[in-house]
């Protein structure tokens, strides 16, 4: 009883300190909203949002600048961390063997995350993220993450549960379409068997 006691009491100490910074703060508590909203983390409530933000700090980026660098890990200074843009519009774009230019993969506003993928794994970065006018994220590293663990586990369960439920989502959608791009090439060699026989 001891142990859960530990594991799921609220700490008010530091944790009450953290929650009142970011009731202060205009943007923190907006970046807040954002967390939980159907962009980011739905399965968030607005309390745990707010204890989650206190664990994040505020980001400025400028126009042009690489927010997430593809290929970046923790062995090129990147901690892994993820980000939630507050302000401002970020480009993902991907480096693909067969074409010269980058791929733009999608085009992020306020509300949207970027990074979670990293932020569990910490291997190398998939896509690159650009700042396409001045942003502001928030952001929350490998670290904080830990520090979120230790002193507010159960907003950090909600959290990682949250975070997992976003990429299985996007793991079925990849699935789909794997599904119907094999689908497109077995069809595409069958009309080439057919124009080319044997």
């Amino acid at each position: 009883m001891a142990l859960l006691q530990r594991l799921f009491s609220s700490r008010p100490n530091a944790s009450g300190a953290r929650r009142s910074r970011v009731k202060r703060s205009a943007t923190a508590l907006r970046a807040a909203q954002l967390l939980c909203s159907a962009h980011a983390l739905v399965q968030l409530s607005e309390a745990d949002a707010i204890t989650a933000m206190g664990f994040m700090e505020l980001r400025r980026y400028a126009e042009g600048d690489a927010i997430i660098r593809q290929g970046a890990s923790g062995g090129t200074g990147d901690d892994g961390f993820m980000a939630l843009v507050v302000d401002g519009e970020v480009t993902v774009e991907a480096d693909l063997v067969s074409r010269l230019d980058k791929l733009t993969v999608n085009v992020l506003g306020p509300g949207s995350l970027m990074g979670e993928i990293s932020l569990m794994d910490g291997a190398a970065r998939s896509a690159t993220c650009t700042a396409s006018t001045a942003v502001q994220c928030a952001v929350l590293t490998r670290e904080a993450l830990q520090a979120l663990i230790q002193e507010e586990p159960t907003t950090a369960a909600r959290l990682l549960s949250a975070v997992a439920q976003r990429l299985t989502a996007r793991l079925r959608q990849t699935d789909i379409k794997l599904h119907l791009y094999s689908q497109l090439v077995f069809s595409m060699q069958k009309e080439i068997d057919r124009l080319i026989p044997d």
